[in-house]
């Protein structure tokens, strides 16, 4: 038998080796790693009778309004800020009253130059008038010195109320307030050349307060109806103010299409500043039979209908669903649940019936900022 050359021995070969090492590696035993149990964020569901209406407004004062100088003129000096308290009858802004001065002068030559010139027409009908007595003169030449002192007598009136005018008109150059009140804004800056009317300073009087909110056209009824409203301030969430509605726009805005409402605070605390924010509560909002309200991404809809993701005894079960309607705040359920079940209100579409899971509670979003 002929054997083969040294070089000829058979090598084995690398795919052999990697097959060899894959069957060693299959017997030696390895570890099953435990199943992942998710975490699924779930809110109870409410009760429709209970369903509260939540809208975030400002506190504002029932009276605001803007001041402004009754003359044009160039602002001289403000002397006021925004957040100030001021007393009727102080001086909020001043207008350069050089001008004013020059017009109340001016009133006040005319008047004098009136007062001469009806002195003299004067004095010349009492003149005629004896002459005409004594029939030196015609009666048409007294009728003459008569018409004139009328209307010199006229030109006096009329520049006596000239004069007041300008008398007047020169106190307007400074700026104030009838009643007490709070600086909300500055509207204009010393050296501003402002007309007569434009506003430089709004106020608000500041012994009733109100909170302003806009209402959805949709729940505009349900605003009327409502008979208890509840007031809480973001600053102070534990602190709960008594409301009433005083005010309904009876058309919406342009640009919005809500409808603002004013609600009146009843005993509010001396915390209750102006342009805090604050969102108030209507109780017992729900109207019976409007159905249990869900967060949007909690439905869902595979080929099969509307459906839910409800968790029991730590599984999830698929729940077909009836929607009642979509509103800004969520969707209506009108059949299919029942208050107090978990219902999962986010990533239900990525789970599968019968997975276990674990469940969160989700923040309310009464209480989210």
């Amino acid at each position: 038998m002929r054997r083969l050359s040294p070089c000829f021995q058979p090598i084995p070969s690398v795919l052999g080796v990697l097959v060899l090492a894959a069957l060693l590696g299959a017997c030696s035993p390895q570890e099953i790693a435990p199943p992942v149990v998710r975490i699924v964020l779930v809110q109870a569901v409410g009760n429709a009778q209970e369903a509260t209406a939540l809208y975030s407004g400002e506190i504002r004062a029932r009276h605001e309004f803007d001041l402004a100088f009754r003359v044009g003129g160039k602002v001289a000096a403000r002397l006021v800020d925004a957040g100030a308290e001021v007393r009727p009858g102080q001086p909020l802004a001043r207008l350069d009253p050089a001008d004013l001065q020059l017009a109340a002068s001016a009133a006040a030559a005319q008047l004098a130059s009136a007062e001469s010139e009806n002195a003299t027409a004067r004095a010349e009908r009492e003149r005629y008038a004896g002459l005409l007595s004594r029939n030196f003169v015609s009666p048409s030449a007294f009728e003459t010195r008569d018409n004139a002192a009328n209307a010199a007598r006229a030109r006096l009136d009329q520049a006596r109320a000239q004069a007041r005018i300008s008398s007047n008109q020169a106190s307007y150059g400074t700026l104030s307030s009838e009643t007490p009140a709070i600086v909300t804004a500055v509207l204009a800056e010393a050296g501003q050349v402002v007309a007569a009317g434009q506003p430089v300073l709004r106020l608000a009087r500041p012994e009733q307060k109100e909170i302003a909110i806009a209402v959805p056209e949709g729940r505009v009824a349900e605003l009327r109806t409502s008979k208890q409203f509840t007031v809480n301030l973001w600053a102070d969430p534990k602190t709960a103010i008594r409301g009433e509605l005083r005010e309904l726009a009876p058309a919406a805005d342009p640009q919005t299409r809500s409808y603002a409402a004013r609600i009146r605070l009843i005993d509010p605390p001396p915390g209750v500043q102006l342009g805090m924010t604050a969102s108030v509560r209507l109780a017992g909002s729900a109207t019976p039979g409007s159905g249990l309200l869900l967060p949007l991404p909690a439905v869902i809809d595979q080929g099969q209908g509307p459906r839910v993701r409800v968790v029991v005894d730590g599984k999830v079960v698929s729940r077909p669903v009836e929607i009642a309607r979509f509103e800004e705040d969520g969707v209506r359920i009108a059949t299919g649940l029942q208050a107090g079940e978990l219902v999962v209100v986010a990533g239900a579409a990525r789970l599968v019936e019968g997975e276990t899971v674990q469940t969160r509670t989700a923040t309310p979003p009464a209480q989210q900022r």
